[in-house]
């Protein structure tokens, strides 16, 4: 199969997964839908690019449309501007500057955390 129609596919999943989180979770007066997916989706992407996804499938199509096509459209970066934007209009600019401290310094933590995971687990086998 071509790799286009394979990140295609994922990006399909990712963004249907993405969407229905949103149901899931109660936004309330933060947007913890749109936080918690790209916290998930900084550590799953460095979890599986720092070793796991290379030796579960040595096929770059594949580790192309889990990487760039799954959790590409799973991760909302775009939505962070824009509800950093909203905040803002909205007088909220302490709350605004904490989203984005903590969206980016969780991003990095959870980043981290899956590389450190992926190493760790990969010492083990």
């Amino acid at each position: 199969m071509k790799a286009w129609l394979w990140i295609g596919l994922a990006g399909m999943a990712g963004a249907g997964c993405r969407f229905l989180f949103s149901l899931v979770v109660a936004e309330a007066h933060f947007p913890w839908a749109t936080f918690a997916v790209n916290l998930i989706g900084s550590f799953l992407l460095c979890y599986l690019v720092g070793g796991v996804l290379q030796r579960w499938t040595s096929r770059k199509e594949v580790q192309d449309a889990i990487t760039t096509g799954f959790l590409g459209s799973f991760t909302t970066f775009s939505a962070l501007g824009m509800e950093v934007i909203l905040l803002m209009e909205e007088g909220r600019f302490g709350l605004a500057a904490l989203y984005v401290a903590v969206s980016l310094i969780g991003g990095l933590v959870a980043g981290a955390a899956g590389f450190y995971l992926s190493r760790k687990r990969e010492e083990c086998i």
